[in-house]
């Protein structure tokens, strides 16, 4: 009876620990869990937070392609202002020529219009003053026939009155040929006008086939749509292509993304710990600079959803290179 009861007490015993242990282990993983819960860690990849693209711009109406004559080598460091790209100004230099000589026509056309209407005003003018002898003459031949028939006097007032429209019409020709004149002045000093903005609009561009950089870095050389390759002398480059870029490798972000779960955990100006996978050991402070709005999934073929996220490197390093992978941990206040 003794040994039932012992067996019993060493059963209800060991139950008792049993139950102890397991909510110990239970605290012990709800701990785990909250510490975990206040490290994020993702992986992103390095890039300079100033760079400047260069894309083959349109210059003008008239050239939406250009043959790169000159080029800088890929990796050289540039300083701003420096001349990166130089297009080919061959056909820019024989539109200038084109355009000047129609200039010189056009200019030869307008003089020649001006002498024209000037003889033709004087035509128009001289038959004016004929007409105006004529209409006195008939006046007075029509005033000097009142003793005279009334048939003479009759056919006075006719021929006065003819000379009379005649006069008017003179005078008239006289004033339409001048808004006549006028509106091909005006055409011809648009046209003139026109190819003078051409021929200004082609020199303008000129300086601009010199393509320089306006920040500081390191040059990085395009790659040809067509090809596939780097940009190099020789390729004719289309509206839009992309010619090379500049980064400033002095100031480095991170391009990284955070999980949908993890997205209200994070806030702009929070602090990041990065570290280089090629430096795991070194780690580099930085601050979350830009949160997403929103979400999306990493790629095609994944059906996880995340944010973008931009983190900023506070100090400058010569060992952060753009391209480089790194791992974010995001630090959270307590």
């Amino acid at each position: 009876m003794r040994n039932k009861k012992l067996r019993f007490k060493i059963l209800v015993f060991t139950l008792l620990l049993f139950i102890i242990g397991c909510k110990n282990n239970e605290g012990n993983s709800n701990s785990d869990k909250v510490l975990q819960g206040q490290k994020i860690v993702e992986t992103g990849e390095l890039a300079a937070v100033n760079s400047r693209s260069f894309v083959m711009p349109r210059y003008g109406r008239n050239w939406y392609r250009m043959k790169i004559v000159g080029i800088l080598k890929h990796g050289t460091e540039v300083n701003v202002g420096d001349s990166i790209f130089q297009l080919d100004d061959t056909e820019i230099k024989k539109y200038i020529i084109d355009r000047e000589s129609q200039l010189e026509t056009q200019l030869a056309v307008y003089q020649k219009l001006l002498v024209n209407q000037s003889n033709k005003k004087n035509d128009l003018e001289s038959n004016v003053k004929n007409e105006e002898a004529s209409f006195d003459l008939k006046k007075l031949e029509l005033e000097s026939a009142k003793f005279e028939s009334e048939k003479a006097k009759r056919i006075k007032q006719l021929e006065f009155e003819q000379a009379k429209i005649s006069l008017g019409k003179v005078k008239k020709e006289v004033t339409l040929y001048e808004v006549i004149a006028e509106n091909e002045r005006k055409i011809e000093r648009i046209q003139t006008k026109q190819l003078q903005n051409e021929i200004k609009k082609a020199y303008e561009i000129l300086p601009a086939l010199t393509i320089r950089t306006p920040i500081s870095g390191i040059f990085q050389v395009g790659t040809n749509r067509r090809t596939r390759e780097m940009v190099k002398i020789g390729d004719e480059i289309y509206q839009g292509n992309l010619l090379g870029n500049v980064p400033d490798l002095k100031w480095m972000k991170v391009n990284s993304t955070v999980s949908e779960n993890d997205f209200l955990r994070l806030k702009v100006g929070q602090k990041v710990i990065v570290r280089l996978d090629a430096l795991p050991k070194v780690a580099f402070n930085g601050k979350i600079s830009y949160i997403g709005k929103l979400c999306h999934t990493i790629d095609d073929k994944s059906r996880k959803k995340v944010f973008d996220v931009e983190v900023n490197i506070l100090k400058p390093d010569e060992r952060l290179k753009p391209g480089m992978t790194v791992s974010c941990e995001y630090i959270e206040k307590n």
